[in-house]
């Protein structure tokens, strides 16, 4: 037996276990193509968007929420006044409310695992789940990238152990793509091929001289990729002018428009879009709300509502809302508790990543947490559990041995999906 058929026995021994081990390793298998996250980077206050409480008062220090509360169209599920359009598509939704890690003070370490699913590590880089998910599935289509970024490129985005093949194509303007695979004006069609024909050439002789160098192979499997996306469908997306008015105007202002250009990316064949929402001028904090943050909080979340509710009823109208995971998600959520200034300081004890569409058993909130949004009452969701859902509802066997070098890395730590969510 080798090292890696020793490790992977190793590893999976328990499912040789009989009885509730074996059964529990039976998942869920959803039916969702893509997968729209959006990232609130900065910590979202979970108690102000998506699971209201008591009111507050930040001037007299009085913990609780700091807007009221309001019905949604699922009876007995309330969300924030600012988020009134998406309250009044809340059938389309899953509040997962319980959410939970133990990384606190911390936005790099908190983000990294609620996109890795793992803390930090010394010996091991961990792929995003952008990256596992482009390694799982691929792309739709050709001539589209498995997995993009919208918003400025992280460690915690990347492939880590499987490799530059499986990394993001990132973006930050919406109106030409990615800068990288525009010609320069100056350099002609010809001098274009003759360019790219030395660099195949060079490429092919190195791998035949050194065939067991699986990183030179992996940076060459994605100046591949990129030069396929040069032309054709995937930039033809940028052009959001072909989009009618109405619709643009609908889904708002940038983040808005970055919303509109992943319905047209997934469209062209795009598996996973992360879009970030971190335009922090807006507040001078953006979601990180210490201090003076907390005034101006109520623009973000309703630009959150106005371009989520576009981008639900815009799925549901070109018919892949069934086929579309949307994730709200955030590195943690925060406390009650009003800060010196106002604002509030970070909480990852419990908070919300709101689920929509992806052809879940929506319209409920899943979880209970206490009156204040403290502490979890009932029904605990890890991020392993949370990667696991996600993973589940794109038909991904979360348990699924990957591998760093000879080592197994299962895709989550162990996480169980949220069974009620699935059909």
């Amino acid at each position: 037996m080798n090292r890696r058929n020793f490790l992977t026995t190793a590893a999976t021994g328990t499912a040789l276990l009989p009885g509730a081990l074996a059964a529990a390793n039976k998942f869920p298998k959803g039916k969702a193509e893509h997968c729209i996250f959006i990232w609130l980077g900065g910590g979202s206050c979970h108690i102000d968007t998506w699971d209201p409480k008591r009111k507050g008062d930040a001037k007299l220090k009085k913990a609780g929420s700091y807007y009221d509360a309001i019905d949604t169209t699922v009876p007995g599920v309330q969300v924030c006044e600012h988020l009134k359009q998406c309250a009044g598509l809340m059938e389309h939704f899953s509040l997962l409310r319980t959410v939970n890690h133990n990384v606190i003070d911390e936005h790099a370490a908190a983000t990294n695992q609620m996109h890795t699913g793992r803390p930090t590590s010394g010996t091991i880089v961990y792929p995003s789940i952008g990256s596992v998910v482009a390694h799982e599935r691929g792309k739709v289509a050709d001539g589209a990238p498995a997995y993009v970024v919208m918003g400025y490129p992280n460690l915690t985005r990347g492939p880590g152990f499987l490799g530059a093949k499986h990394s993001y194509v990132y973006l930050t303007d919406t109106d030409s793509g990615p800068t990288g695979l525009t010609r320069p004006k100056e350099i002609s069609s010809a001098r274009q091929s003759n360019r790219d024909r030395l660099l195949n050439k060079l490429r092919g002789d190195y791998l035949k001289r050194n065939p067991n160098d699986t990183t030179i192979a992996g940076y060459n499997a994605s100046i591949t990729e990129a030069q396929s996306l040069a032309g054709g469908e995937f930039m033809s997306a940028f052009n959001l002018k072909s989009e009618p008015a109405k619709l643009r105007n609908a889904y708002g202002g940038e983040f808005g428009q970055r919303c509109l250009l992943a319905r047209r990316l997934i469209q062209r064949g795009t598996r996973f879009m992360e879009v970030s929402f971190n335009l922090n001028f807006i507040n001078g904090t953006g979601w990180d709300t210490h201090n003076d943050g907390q005034l101006k909080q109520h623009i973000l979340i309703q630009q959150l509502d106005q371009a989520l509710a576009t981008l639900i009823k815009d799925l549901q109208a070109t018919k892949l809302l069934d086929k579309t995971l949307i994730v709200v998600s955030s590195e943690f959520g925060r406390p009650p508790e009003f800060d010196a200034g106002g604002g509030r300081g970070h909480q990852s004890k419990a908070f919300t990543v709101a689920l929509a569409g992806g052809g879940l058993r929506n319209g409920r909130a899943v979880g209970t947490t206490d009156d204040l949004g403290k502490t979890v009452v009932k029904k605990p969701v890890s991020v392993p559990d949370l990667f696991a859902t996600i993973h589940c509802a794109l038909g991904i066997n979360p348990h699924k041995n990957l591998y760093a070098g000879d080592r197994p890395v299962p895709i989550t730590d162990h996480g169980q999906p949220v069974r009620e969510l699935f059909r």
